[in-house]
């Protein structure tokens, strides 16, 4: 068994689209959109298999309080390769205008990983 994908809901699916083009390589597909109920969606391919879903729906509402700590999603992570390249996309996002929340760093349990905030403050750990 495996994880199919995971999928989270976006006022702009059309700039987070971008941000994972643009910052992890990601491969969308066509958008699909249902007039009817006023849903759109792409799927996000990254290397190996893993896929994002970003959706949007007309009745939308925000509710999320970053500060608080909730159940469900927690973060998305994903592997770069290279401790280098944890560094250096860390940088870029940082330079783009992107929140870091935490500087590249070792972890107790051994990972090397920076965490940002993507474009609508989801978090994701940018791994080696």
């Amino acid at each position: 068994m495996k994880i199919e994908h995971i999928a989270i809901w976006s006022p702009d699916i059309d700039r987070l689209r971008d941000f994972y083009i643009k910052y992890f390589n990601a491969k969308a597909n066509k958008k699909y959109e249902n007039k009817k109920t006023g849903f759109s969606s792409y799927f996000l391919e990254f290397e190996g298999a893993s896929r994002l879903e970003i959706m949007n729906i007309s009745n939308l509402s925000s509710s999320k309080n970053l500060e608080d700590r909730q159940y469900g999603y927690c973060h998305l992570a994903i592997a770069v390769g290279t401790m280098f390249r944890v560094m250096k996309l860390t940088k870029l996002l940082y330079e783009d205008g992107y929140e870091v929340v935490s500087q590249p760093r070792m972890t107790g349990d051994g990972y090397i990983e920076s965490v940002i905030l993507d474009p609508d403050g989801n978090r994701i750990e940018i791994t080696k």
